[in-house]
């Protein structure tokens, strides 16, 4: 990792906005007159992908377009070298830097827009008291009824609005809003954000990420058991749980999103040959659409080798018993997971294995999946959606707040 020097350009924000108008100028050249950008033409050019609708689905708060704006702004900050206050500063491959988290991540954007893997934050959240940031976007009661017409010029209510309904919504999403849009500009193409977040702003964190990074590029919402005893700050319930709000850059760049098995699961692969250890799952499919009549083509008879446990397609010689993807405990004709083209693809991950139900031993056939993958790395496998081991309550402070 280079070191930095106050003299570094890297020390300096990038103009974000500047970028942008050069960008658009790249693509659309004949949209700019005397280099400000024509509008109309824009539209012109952009046809049917101009959303002209007065009233549109969207997230919307006072506030907004300044927030907009402000991840545009160039940091008036640099990044400054503490070579005294850090531990093996010729060697290291860490970087921590302490500031404002806007100025940060407006003075990342030079050196590592598009570079990074991961971000995980965990915002302050929203429980109805007031924010005190840099930004100034705090305001005081009175002023933000006035700003958002709920009081005319006497300062009568003119809304049904509580007081603090809109303005802590406001205030929380001001804030976010130009850091969610910084941290998704470091990201890299297969890249991930990960957020911390209880119920009082899980409804707007999610609206913004999906305006922000495309409700295409969701990847989860895992839901963490926090606090087993059970919050009483809420009214009506005890809260156990808090979320890890998770999207993607690019979606289409990530073919799955993984953690590692843990020795429960390895214990399952408990077969092994030359290609290493497996685990037997049955080809028959048990969920979904698993009925002959809804998918009839995965419906089909494969032929097995009592002596060997190889398969075959059609009826040889040696594969005689007959064996049809067939509901065991009602007799109704399901399917197989794999088709006849994939079968024969792979017909060497596959085997038959004579199984017993309902005291009567009969043919089955199962997939060998391996544990490790084409390249000989460990595979994993998705996580689940509720996180409710121990390591992830408050008392061990992972990916909760304490």
């Amino acid at each position: 990792m280079k070191k930095l020097t106050p003299d570094d350009p890297e020390t300096r924000s990038a103009d974000l906005l500047a970028e942008n108008i050069e960008n658009l100028k790249t693509l659309f050249p004949e949209a700019f007159t005397e280099g400000k950008v024509d509008f109309d033409v824009l539209r012109q050019l952009l046809g049917g992908a101009v959303d002209e609708r007065e009233e549109k689905y969207g997230l919307n708060w006072h506030g907004k377009r300044r927030a907009r704006q402000l991840a545009l702004t160039p940091s008036t900050g640099t990044l400054r070298p503490c070579p005294g206050d850090s531990m093996d500063w010729d060697t290291t491959q860490n970087l921590m830097i302490e500031g404002d988290n806007l100025e940060v991540l407006k003075l990342l954007q030079k050196s590592y827009a598009g570079k990074v893997k991961l971000i995980y934050i965990d915002p302050p959240y929203n429980t109805g008291k007031d924010f005190v940031y840099a930004d100034d976007f705090q305001e005081n009661i009175r002023n933000y009824l006035e700003i958002t017409g709920q009081v005319d010029g006497m300062r009568r209510k003119i809304s049904s609005n509580t007081e603090a309904s809109g303005r802590f919504h406001t205030d929380w999403l001001n804030m976010m809003y130009p850091r969610l849009k910084l941290a998704r500009n470091l990201l890299r193409e297969d890249g991930l954000i990960a957020i911390s977040i209880d119920d009082n702003e899980t409804d707007r964190l999610r609206s913004a990420c999906a305006e922000i990074f495309g409700e295409e590029n969701f990847a989860a919402q895992f839901v963490i058991k926090s606090n087993p005893r059970g919050s009483q700050s809420n009214t009506f319930s005890a809260s156990v749980h808090e979320y890890v709000l998770c999207y993607l850059r690019n979606a289409q760049a990530v073919n799955s999103m993984t953690i590692s098995l843990s020795e429960d699961m390895l214990e399952e692969y408990k077969h092994e040959n030359g290609n290493g250890k497996y685990r037997l799952l049955g080809l028959r499919l048990r969920g979904g659409a698993w009925r002959r009549v809804e998918r009839p083509l995965l419906y089909f008879p494969i032929f097995v080798d009592p002596t060997t446990e190889s398969i075959s397609l059609g009826q040889t010689v040696r594969h005689t018993y007959k064996v049809l993807p067939i509901q065991p405990s009602t007799g109704e004709e399901g399917t197989w997971r794999w088709s006849q083209t994939k079968i024969q693809k792979e017909i060497d991950k596959l085997i038959a294995k004579k199984v017993s139900r309902e005291g009567i031993e009969q043919w089955d056939i199962f997939q060998k999946d391996y544990v490790n993958d084409a390249d000989g790395g460990q595979r994993g496998t998705k996580a689940k959606t509720i996180w409710d081991e121990k390591e992830f309550n408050l008392k061990n402070a992972l990916f909760a707040r304490s």
